[in-house]
């Protein structure tokens, strides 16, 4: 199978979401919501094999897309399913979801309280026994190459500035909201330059 079959099958997925796929982890999830779906480059197995689908960003344009993309893919989807909102601010109800994916958003926050808005607006929608799934930045690895900016907000080595979190809050995060981790809180070092880790809670 080339790689243009691939992208077919599963776009341009995050490989630590892949690599769940292939665990199985989420197969008896029927109900879907990307939390800063930009053009859905986390959806499209999803569209394909028979999940129900939802996304949210706060660019327009990005909404715009992915909803362009469920029509290719999926068109039984409604439209009305990907919205322009804001992670803290879900227009959805109460454990509606089997899956909450939130890749590359919440290190965006503007300090921990922001942050604690997002984390629970998404533990929100999320059903018990449902899946969580995230990748975010963090200070785990290059906790000394480091600028703090207050609020948490670091400037990093790549010269961006993010929200980090550490391995602590993380477990803490974990702890507080009565989860457990169905995966090891895993982080990728990208040359002391930026380093992102994935972190997987269930519900109970």
């Amino acid at each position: 199978m080339n790689s243009n079959n691939l992208r077919k099958l599963y776009g341009d997925i995050d490989i630590y979401l892949f690599d769940q796929l292939l665990k199985g982890r989420f197969d008896d999830c029927r109900t879907i919501l990307d939390a800063g779906c930009g053009e859905g480059r986390n959806i499209a197995y999803f569209l394909q094999n028979g999940f129900k689908v939802y996304g949210i960003d706060q660019s327009e344009y990005a909404v715009e897309l992915a909803k362009r993309l469920s029509a290719d893919l999926c068109p039984d989807h409604s439209p009305d399913n990907f919205k322009r909102c804001t992670v803290e601010d879900l227009p959805f109800d109460d454990r509606q979801f089997d899956l909450v994916i939130c890749s590359a958003v919440l290190h965006f926050a503007n300090d921990a309280e922001h942050f604690d808005n997002m984390v629970r607006s998404l533990w929100r929608v999320l059903k018990p026994g449902g899946y969580f799934f995230a990748r975010l930045a963090s200070d785990i690895g290059i906790e000394t190459l480091v600028q703090p900016l207050g609020n948490y907000r670091y400037l990093l080595p790549d010269g961006s500035e993010r929200f980090l979190v550490n391995e602590g809050i993380l477990l803490e995060y974990t702890r507080e909201l009565g989860a457990q981790l169905y995966e090891p809180i895993k982080t990728t070092n990208v040359q002391n330059l930026r380093c992102m880790t994935t972190w997987c809670m269930q519900k109970q």
